[in-house]
């Protein structure tokens, strides 16, 4: 066998076991998150996302996150995103989205947090939505070491700088907090009770005396019947 028929046969085996690799191998994050600073307990870090496309034919037009322990909604404003694109704060996250995106067309937006946790790492678990319908849920988390297939996006902090210390509470996160302990105040201030037992005590007052004055009623009339026999007695008598 030639030398070219030898190497014809390699390069033939080297490129059916390279596709094999390719098949075999775990897809890449899909949507990818960077900060700046990437550092815990950083002040006003802009975080960044990037969604990448993967439909031909529809395009993404909302993108919802999922955020981790130790950043609350009122933590996150919108810094950036698509033309037309608008920010609404969710329960445990936020959605930014608008008009659908050319398809192929990556999904970027930025965020600005108040304060980076102090974590090693921050997980954003992240759905984007396209315009036909199709979610793609990129929350997973590694199993054993492996790879998943729709991995959720994970942010990689340096530790804090020396002297950092978390900063207080947000104002709107504080003012929202004692919502429902107020209505519950409310319902059980001593004021309640007398106002909501007062007509009870009005309208039993007013029964007694309206029996009362029934009996005094029927006692005068017996007694105006009384007076009527023993005077027409009387006069029969004296005739």
């Amino acid at each position: 066998m030639n030398a070219s028929r030898i190497l014809g046969r390699a390069a033939a085996i080297t490129a059916v076991v390279a596709g094999s690799l390719i098949l075999a191998a775990p897809a890449f994050a899909h949507v990818e998150v960077q900060a700046q600073p990437a550092q815990a307990l950083a002040t006003d870090a802009v975080v960044a996302f990037t969604g990448e496309a993967e439909s031909q034919s529809a395009g993404i037009a909302k993108v919802q996150v999922v955020l981790p322990e130790g950043i609350t909604p009122s933590d996150v404003t919108l810094a950036q995103a698509p033309q037309g694109w608008t920010f609404t704060a969710t329960a445990d996250g936020y959605t930014v989205g608008g008009p659908a995106l050319a398809p192929g067309q990556d999904a970027v937006h930025k965020i600005t947090v108040r304060q980076l946790p102090n974590s090693k790492e921050l997980v954003f678990k992240t759905l984007e939505t396209y315009s036909d319908g199709r979610i793609d849920r990129w929350i997973e988390l590694p199993q054993n070491g492996a790879t998943p297939e729709h991995p959720a996006p994970v942010l990689q902090l340096a530790p804090a700088a020396p002297g950092a210390t978390p900063i207080p509470a947000s104002p709107t996160a504080a003012g929202s907090a004692p919502a429902t302990p107020t209505a519950s105040v409310t319902a059980t201030t001593p004021e309640a009770t007398p106002s909501s037992s007062a007509p009870a005590s009005t309208t039993d007052s007013g029964n007694s005396t309206g029996a009362a004055i029934a009996v005094a009623a029927a006692v005068v009339a017996i007694a105006a019947a009384g007076a009527w026999w023993w005077r027409r007695s009387h006069r029969s008598t004296t005739g």
